[in-house]
Parts: structure tokens; sequence; C-alpha cells
């Protein structure tokens, strides 16, 4: 088996997230759903529209609809439209009718005046204000037009998405079946929270993070729970989650003690594509490949478990469920107080994000930055991305911030 665990040097976090995303194949198949549950699904196909939206010209406001007579004020209104409603008969120029928002245009209107700027005297209806033509008119298909591509296939389908697809009549989707996600913890001193601390051990807070942020209904969790120390059981749970799972995630286990048997057992029983890499938190950090699926070994210390699954995990879990990976939005921000850096890895420091009175994006590190400090990550509104090459960065310097 590939092991590349002991080659020199450590990944570029780039370089990483790059190379996973070339080594993943996309595989999933299709299934047929209501829109009223493909809220975070994956579309499968893409989608078109068969109507225009809106479906006919109409008034964007309650007023009048006229058709414009140059240089005219006042109008004879000949009857009224509602919303749902269709004039009968064709307007004339000097002619108006009483319009609501969201009507059909009468046929020969080319305007609608607010009712704010009419005055009525009986059927004649005075004007204010210069009347333009086309004014206050929402044109058919002006939103989306008839045979138009309204979603691509690969889209994460959002709450209004479900509103866009019922406004053209579209009832059910055709999205990709969710993907399924093994996650367990490896360590003798972890303890499940709600059970007695023994001396020497800890809770296990890593599978908390892990799980809820994958709470998404587009993936389906396999916890395995804790599992201890022991190479024969450590092999059995990836065995077993590579059977049930398209990804498998484990925490802890990737540094280099004497305890730590999933490098071992990978090498076994898979393919390891990287395992060190250029950042912090989160140098120990393991992909690869399965009989069938793909695995992500995640540190041990809380905070580097949830900095790599944000950073490195979950953009491969992206392109694994057929959606596009796009990069975090970078902020740039004004520094408040020094940050101390060591050339060679880049850091993901917590940070808190402020604004100035003149509304300036400042930020400040978090006093505690250890890798096994959560409540720092758990403080923190943003990360301050320090490039590899970058040693200490003084006040009042230009950092680049990813909100959390």
């Amino acid at each position: 088996m590939n092991d590349v665990c002991n080659a020199p040097g450590l990944l570029p976090v780039d370089t990483a997230i790059s190379n996973m995303l070339n080594a993943i194949n996309f595989n999933k198949a299709a299934e047929t759903i209501s829109i009223m549950h493909s809220v975070g699904r994956v579309l499968a196909r893409d989608i078109k529209s068969d109507i225009n939206v809106p479906g006919h010209d109409n008034s964007a406001m309650d007023g009048y609809a006229l058709c414009l007579s140059e240089g005219l004020t006042t109008y004879q209104q000949v009857g009224s439209v509602f919303a749902g409603q269709t004039f009968e008969g064709t307007l004339t120029p000097g002619q108006c009718v009483r319009i609501m928002t969201g009507a059909a245009l009468p046929s020969g209107a080319n305007a609608v005046v607010m009712q704010e700027n009419a005055t009525v005297n009986n059927d004649e209806i005075t004007f204010t204000g210069k009347i333009e033509l086309n004014a206050n008119v929402r044109f058919a298909g002006e939103d989306i037009a008839k045979n138009s591509v309204v979603f691509k296939a690969g889209r994460k389908l959002k709450a209004v998405d479900v509103g866009l697809l019922a406004s053209i009549g579209i009832s059910q989707v055709s999205v990709y079946e969710t993907l399924k996600v093994a996650v367990f913890s490896t360590g003798d001193e972890l303890i499940e929270p709600g059970n007695a601390l023994p001396a020497g051990a800890i809770y296990e807070s890593n599978r908390a993070v892990i799980l809820s942020e994958l709470n998404d209904s587009n993936i389906e969790v396999i916890d395995f729970g804790i599992i201890a120390d022991d190479k024969s059981l450590i092999k059995n749970t990836f065995l077993k989650a590579n059977e049930q799972a398209d990804a498998v995630i484990s925490s802890g286990g990737v540094s280099v003690g004497e305890a730590d048997f999933t490098k071992e057992v990978l090498n076994e029983i898979g393919d390891i594509h990287f395992w060190k890499i250029a950042m912090k938190p989160g140098k120990p950090f393991a992909f690869g490949q399965l009989p069938n699926s793909y695995f992500f070994g995640l540190p041990g210390n809380p905070v580097s478990a949830a900095v790599t699954l944000d950073r490195l995990v979950k953009p491969a879990l992206t392109k694994l469920s057929g959606n596009e990976h796009t990069a975090k939005l970078r902020l740039k921000a004004t520094t408040t107080t020094l940050i101390k850096k060591r050339p060679g890895r880049t850091d993901f420091q917590r940070g808190i994000a402020s604004t100035d009175e003149k509304n300036n994006l400042l930020v400040t590190p978090i006093n505690k930055q250890g890798s096994g400090v959560l409540s720092s990550l758990s403080h923190a509104n943003c990360l301050i991305v320090v490039p590899a090459e970058s040693g200490n960065i003084e006040k009042n310097e230009t950092v680049e911030i990813e909100f959390l």
C-alpha cells in the first residue's frame, strides 16, 4: 500500500484541498422527491422553466394603467382589474383602468401611475408628474423566461429555491441520494459525557462537534462512538464503516504516539494519500481511500479537529455530495494588537472581529490559541488566516479573516 506519511516536509493547505478534490470521484445515484423535502439536497438534473415568470405583463403597484396620450394629464377611467382577473377590451389613448398590484396589464396599456399621484373626479382621473412609457410595468418573463435553465445540476437547494421551484409549477425534483458519513473517535482516555470521569480521563467532545457540524439534510451520519486504542478494534471499525458509508471520519490516532494505531491500520487496509499538513492547528491530518470509501483522519486535539473538519473535510464532502465547492469568503481586517506567529505553517488563529466608529473592520486575536483550548473557538467569531511564510504581525497591520 502507498505510504507517504514519512515524506519530508508538510503539504500546504491549498495543495491538500486540491489533491483531495482531484482524488475524489462522485458517483451518487439520483432519486425523485417532493420539493417540500428538498432543502439541503443537491440537484441531480438541470431545472428548466416551462413558463414565463411573471406569466403576463402586470402592474408593479396599486394605481392606474393607462394608454399614454402625449401631453394629456386627465384620462377617462373605463374599468378596473384586480389580481387574478383580466380586462376585456383594448385601451385607446386617453383611457385608463384602476389596477391592483400583480394584475394583468390590459391590452393597449403602456404605463402604470401610482394611486398617490392621481386625483379622482368620477370617471375622470387627473395625474400629476411626468408619466414615462412602461413606468411601473413588470413584463412577462422578466424574472424567469420560458425554457431557461433556472438551476443547474449540483446546486444545493435553499429554502428560497423551493419557493422559486413552486413558482414555476414544479412539485418534484431529482436529487442525489444522501451522503453517508461514518464517524468515530479513538482513545482509551475518552469518556462519553454523562458518565463518571475517572482520574486521567477526559470527556469526548470531538464527535459532538463533528456530528453537529454534519447535521445536514443531505448527510446521513453513522455514529460508531468511541473506540479504544486497540489495533484490532480500530481495524474492525474502519472495515465496518467502509461497508456502510461513502466517507469515514475518525478523530485521534493520527499522531506519532505509541498508541496511535490509525495510521498503521490505514496502511494495511487502505491507501493514504497524505498525512501531514502545513497548518496550525491541525498538522496531523490523514486523507486517503478505503476499498469502498474515502477516509479523513482528524487530530485528537479539539480545536485541531474542528478546524480541519471545517477547512479540509467539508470541501471534500461537498464534492462527494455532488455539490460544487466554493472557497470561503475572506475579508481584510486591521489588527488591534500583536499576532504572534512563527513562519512555516498557515495559521488559523481564533479572533473576534468588530467595527470601529467609521465601520472599518477590526480583528483581535483571542489570548489562548492552544489546539486543546476549545473555548477559544467557541468565543471566536472568525479565524485569522496568517500565511505560512509570515512571522509576527504587528498592531494596525492588515490581515485576512474568515467568519465562523
